[in-house]
């Protein structure tokens, strides 16, 4: 396979919009300056279903891994990681497996410092710096080598993260890469916002994006539709209920499902056999 362009590394500049931030501030949270909080409402005047749609996102990613964790995985690799909130990805799964490691991954120089501030290092858990866009450099990783397996079962997570990759083929690469770098028995998360329910809203947000935010050299003008998601896990079984809406993804009982169009975000879980 060859190999992946150079990955400029990400800089820190408080006066311009960060994805990871705005996320935060979307959430609650207060790790966020006035550039990102800016950024954040103008979206918001756009599609005031945000905040709602990134509770959603975390709550799929919870139920995914548990779902992992239940399945016998005890290696987790989250790419993309964004910064730390409630319901972590190491926090849910030793509810379910307590020997479990995860490695958290990010480009962002602050989200990595804030984590490993606030996530405990350990022989288990680690933060570390990685591109999504050059996954040779995550899988060779020393630290990752450390931690994680890669002869084994391993859970990649890939949420809310390939939205941003303005080229359809990398990301089809970086998909490709992991699926072949990962054990049988592996299995990889991916959720992925989707043009097919609101393109008038989401058409908007891309283009708010693509001109006002960091990615503006970067940033995806179009997203793409469920249907353009599914082949990102080329030959991996689908776990049912297959690729859907993420409140659909094997929700909780009892647990409430907002309305289907305040929600254009789909996620699946798939194995390699």
């Amino acid at each position: 396979m060859p190999g992946f362009p150079p990955v400029e590394p990400v800089g820190f500049d408080p006066s311009v919009p960060n994805e990871a931030r705005v996320y935060d501030y979307w959430l609650g949270g207060k790790d966020n300056f006035a550039a990102d909080r800016e950024a954040a409402e103008a979206a918001l005047l756009i599609a005031p279903e945000l905040p709602l749609m990134c509770r959603e996102g975390r709550k799929f990613l919870r139920r995914a891994v548990r779902f992992l964790a239940a399945a016998g995985i005890r290696q987790f690799v989250d790419i993309g990681c964004g910064l730390p909130t409630q319901g972590n990805v190491h926090e849910v799964a030793r509810e379910c497996a307590p020997d479990a490691c995860v490695v958290y991954v990010d480009n962002d120089p602050v989200v990595v410092s804030h984590g490993q501030a606030l996530v405990e290092e350990n022989e288990r858990v680690a933060v570390i710096r990685g591109d999504v866009r050059d996954p040779d450099s995550i899988l060779t990783h020393p630290r990752l080598r450390e931690l994680v397996d890669l002869g084994e079962p391993v859970g990649v997570l890939l949420v809310s993260v390939l939205a941003a990759i303005n080229d359809d083929d990398l990301t089809m690469a970086i998909t490709a890469r992991l699926r072949e770098a990962i054990a049988p028995g592996s299995y990889i998360v991916i959720s992925h916002a989707i043009s097919d329910l609101r393109p008038e809203v989401t058409d908007k947000l891309a283009l708010l994006f693509a001109n006002e935010w960091a990615v503006k050299d970067d940033g995806r003008l179009r997203l793409p539709t469920q249907a353009e998601i599914l082949p990102l896990f080329g030959d991996l079984e689908m776990v049912e209920p297959g690729l859907v809406q993420v409140p659909e993804w094997r929700p909780e009982p009892g647990e409430l499902r907002p309305p289907e169009d305040t929600v254009w975000s789909v996620g699946g879980v798939g194995r390699k056999r």
